[in-house]
């Protein structure tokens, strides 16, 4: 018994007609009987094509603006009856129900209607109910009916009826069934989402995420786990829009690596060429300049040793010197808002070198959704879009921060906000000079970046530690002066911490002691 069965009627309802007349077509040449509702219909007629409205089918006109067309047991039991159940071809034929054996529809265009910012009334027009309600009948019945949600397919489906004879095999069916159901899931997760925004509801009852396939990558985070790149659609500017100009493609490292270092160079001031160095997701040099190539020179120095294999991201157009200096070292991923053609042909030379670009920055101030799993479920929050100014932080020692201190404070806490806590950033001139990160204890994080900067000064055949001079951002606060006078010691001579400990008036006589100057900001920044 063959598993093959001939499509001989299609009902087809689209919103995104790209592709559609000539897929058509070739149906209508396999001699399919073409059945399709409004402006569909009316593209499919202009085109030439013999059509038959749905309307004929039901016996019942489109009405209410089109909100009632294809809710009928017409449609419905076309495509959900059983073919080898005697029941319901008796059914079927008491009724003068005729099976479809091919739905195509793709919804009305809901996400796209709420990115441009649609009022609220337009959003629920755009809410489509019959198309949900064929496709998820059609799927069921794949044992019978084949179903197409993506002009993507259109292709793959001529490929399988031309292999067949006219036919589809069980297996496209039940593929095709699959992607369906995950298209209408990612459908009804973009309205309930929207809607719990539209009413303000932080914890909604239910949440649910989706997303689109975007690549299969080779493994995960070892060789031995399987993995996959999948996009939300919201077309944030970053990894998941960039296009890649060279190199093979990104692994599932290599994409969580790029995406950390893109948004931490989008959160530092646009004004100046900046750069970020990320290693393990993780920045271990971040720097401006007066031109990207000082920026990126700046950022190296920082530690050497641990850019070497790294992840690269850039604030401006990368140019040929900056990209000169790149290429004297192995880097993993280069990724800006564009690349000047000097700069991609240097980099051609790279073949293990990805360069993508973006097109464009994201906003680091657009509130949106993070989240996390964790066993038996996922923990959800809003992205960590905390910003701090000048006037936001308060002086809490003896001695005030020179213009100079408080500048570098405020490059610190950026970057202090996208370091695996617990985070102890130092930073002198707007570059970082040295990096803790991750560390079970805070103190830990301050001693081992002033190690990491102690190495450095031999490398850079300096009299001195970077350190020296330096301030420190904290991404939390010190629960004892401990890490403070570490810091101290290191050649630090100022800090910034979010202040709140129970202990604070013991740091910040620590702080004073040491001649350090210390402000708090009220804000906090774990990042686990």
């Amino acid at each position: 018994m063959t598993d093959l069965v001939p499509i001989g009627r299609a009902l087809i309802s689209v919103s995104d007609k790209g592709g559609l007349i000539e897929f058509a077509r070739a149906l209508a040449a396999q001699g399919v009987e073409l059945i399709s509702t409004g402006g569909t219909s009316i593209a499919l007629r202009a085109a030439g094509l013999k059509v038959r409205d749905v309307s004929d089918v039901t016996g019942f006109p489109e009405m209410m603006d089109g909100r009632v067309k294809t809710l009928h047991p017409m449609v419905h039991g076309g495509l959900l009856a059983l073919r080898d159940d005697d029941e319901h071809l008796v059914a079927m034929a008491a009724h003068g129900i005729e099976p479809i054996d091919l739905l195509v529809v793709n919804l009305y265009p809901f996400e796209a209607t709420v990115a441009k910012g649609a009022s609220y009334d337009d959003c629920i027009e755009n809410i489509d109910i019959g198309g949900p309600a064929m496709i998820r009948a059609a799927s069921k019945n794949h044992k019978f009916v084949t179903v197409v949600t993506d002009p993507e397919d259109y292709a793959a489906l001529l490929a399988e009826m031309a292999a067949n004879d006219g036919a589809s095999s069980l297996k496209f069916r039940t593929r095709q069934a699959q992607i369906a159901y995950a298209r209408t899931a990612a459908y009804d997760t973009a309205v309930s989402t929207w809607m719990a925004g539209a009413i303000a509801e932080d914890a909604p009852r239910r949440r649910s995420f989706a997303g689109g396939l975007a690549q299969t990558l080779r493994y995960g985070e070892n060789p031995h786990q399987s993995a996959a790149f999948y996009t939300d659609g919201t077309n944030r500017p970053g990894v998941a829009t960039a296009k890649q100009w060279q190199g093979k493609e990104l692994s599932y490292n290599n994409i969580n690596d790029t995406d950390a270092a893109f948004e931490l160079v989008a959160d530092l001031d646009r004004a100046n060429p900046a750069c970020v160095i990320v290693k393990h997701a993780n920045p271990c040099g971040v720097a401006v300049g007066e031109t990207l190539a000082e920026a990126y020179e700046r950022a190296f120095d920082c530690d050497r040793t641990s850019a070497f294999g790294g992840i690269i991201a850039l604030n401006q157009t990368l140019d040929g010197e900056t990209a000169a200096k790149i290429a004297e070292i192995f880097t993993e991923v280069v990724i800006a808002p564009d690349a000047t053609d000097e700069a991609k042909a240097i980099f051609a030379a790279k073949k293990n070198l990805r360069l993508l670009t973006t097109g464009a920055l994201p906003d680091a101030t657009e509130k949106a959704l993070a989240w996390r799993q964790v066993s038996g479920g996922f923990l959800v929050q809003d992205r960590d879009v905390g910003q701090i100014s000048l006037a936001d932080l308060k002086v809490v020692t003896k001695r005030a921060p020179s213009e100079a201190e408080l500048a570098d404070m405020l490059f610190a806490w950026k970057v202090a906000k996208h370091v695996k806590s617990n985070a102890i950033i130092y930073v002198k001139d707007g570059a970082t000079v040295a990096v803790g990160a991750g560390q079970m204890s805070r103190l830990d994080s301050t001693r081992v970046a002033a190690r990491k900067s102690q190495d450095m000064a031999e490398v850079l055949n300096l009299a001195q530690p970077t350190t020296v001079g330096s301030v420190v951002a904290s991404d939390a606060f010190f629960p004892f002066a401990d890490g403070l006078l570490a810091a101290a010691e290191a050649g630090a001579t100022a800090i910034i911490q979010p202040g709140g400990s129970m202990r604070d008036a013991e740091v910040i006589a620590a702080a004073d002691e040491a001649g350090l100057a210390m402000v708090f900001t009220g804000m906090r920044h774990f990042r686990h």
